[in-house]
């Protein structure tokens, strides 16, 4: 069993908000980690679950069923089920306005429930339980292992390779025929299966709309409305560019990333280490790895880009709070790494803001004023340090 970082918050936002959703990918932990902090919630819990049958019955009557439990925490799984909910939710809220009213678990983001986002507006407190991080497993499992697998509990965890990246394969094909249907995505299995299949070849690439519909032989809309679902399900990241009072050549396109790296893999066929290191992937998947490692990490109010001009200056991640630069990283799959001229150029556009340059192992030294080498074990504490 792992500790997860987002514990504190979790605790601290139901103790003090009508609502609360905990939101990510279907198999990531949700259930597991709000059941194991009831304990500390403000009122008693009931736990109903929307892909329960027995649990549907008991909302027949929703209006009656919760609002004579208006003094119970109730926590509802799987929420983008019951889209109708909300509206009764804001209601009954109104009549009752105490902290931890509603736990709310979903496989959707925001964006993808539009009910929500609007029905609730001022009621309602979101966060995102990424996957199993390095920093809340590396006292267990090395990086290696965790860079490979992914951190989905259950494909993390396996016995071997082979049977994480069979359960992986099986989460894959479960959510295309299973789980958008359910969604409500009008999006066609085979298409997604391809489209997916396609994204391992640009993972940390810039994004070519055009370029993909025309290798599937669909539309750039019908593309652009795939990659919005599979972001809305917290399996790929658009990562934008950072432009803001900067008078130069930009490129203004996002970097495509499949967020995961044990998916990122199975896609790729990929099941073992050694496979992995003989791969041409291995340097745009050890640079996703670490992006998603720090974006999982950060605080509600640190944003992340990426940050390049047409003239060649380039840095892979740029940590901004506001408008102001607080950290640049660098990510380099070696122990010894050398800076390029355009990440020179890149930290000089940014104004010389410190910068991390990430490797997989190496001691960590200063290169020179401002540029630090790290690993990615020691990565956590650096960020703490820099980003506040």
């Amino acid at each position: 069993m792992f500790s997860r970082t987002i514990e504190k918050e979790l605790t601290e936002l139901v103790s003090d908000t009508p609502a609360v959703a905990l939101l990510g990918p279907r198999q990531v932990g949700k259930t597991t980690l709000v059941k194991q902090l009831t304990a500390q919630f403000p009122n008693p819990s009931i736990y109903l679950d929307l892909e329960s049958d027995t649990d549907l019955n008991r909302l027949r009557d929703a209006e009656l069923y919760l609002g004579e439990r208006k003094d119970s925490t109730i926590i509802i799984d799987e929420i983008q089920r019951m889209p109708s909910l909300f509206p009764l939710l804001r209601s009954l809220i109104d009549k009752k306005r105490i902290p931890g009213r509603f736990v709310l678990l979903g496989s959707a983001s925001p964006d993808l429930l539009k009910n929500s986002s609007e029905t609730l507006a001022g009621r309602i407190s979101y966060l995102e339980l990424h996957p199993l991080t390095l920093e809340e497993v590396k006292n267990q499992i090395v990086y290696r292992q965790h860079w490979l697998r992914g951190g989905f509990p259950d494909v993390l965890q396996a016995t071997s390779d082979n049977s994480a990246f069979r359960k992986m394969g099986d989460f894959i094909s479960t959510y295309l025929e299973r789980d958008l249907p359910l969604l409500g995505i009008p999006a066609n299995p085979r298409d997604m299966r391809l489209l997916m299949n396609m994204l391992v070849s640009v993972h940390g690439s810039l994004l070519n709309v055009s370029q993909l519909a025309n290798s599937l032989k669909i539309s750039v809309p019908t593309v652009q409305n795939y990659l919005g679902y599979l972001e809305n399900a917290f399996l790929i990241r658009r990562l934008q560019p950072w432009f803001v009072n900067i008078s130069k050549r930009l490129v203004k396109t996002p970097k495509l990333y499949i967020r995961d790296s044990g998916m990122l893999h199975s896609l790729a066929g990929i099941t073992d280490s050694e496979e992995l290191a003989g791969n041409i992937l291995l340097g745009n998947s050890w640079e996703g790895y670490v992006i998603q490692q720090v974006i999982a990490g950060l605080p509600y109010n640190i944003q992340p880009y990426f940050y390049r001009t047409q003239d060649g200056a380039e840095l892979d991640l740029v940590l901004v709070k506001g408008n102001n630069v607080k950290v640049a990283i660098e990510i380099k799959y070696t122990n010894s790494p050398v800076l390029s001229r355009g990440n020179t150029l890149a930290q000089e556009d940014l104004g010389n803001p410190p910068l991390l340059v990430v490797t997989p192992s190496a001691e960590d030294y200063n290169m020179r004023e401002n540029v630090v080498v790290c690993s990615i074990g020691t990565l956590a504490g650096h960020l703490e340090r820099l980003v506040k």
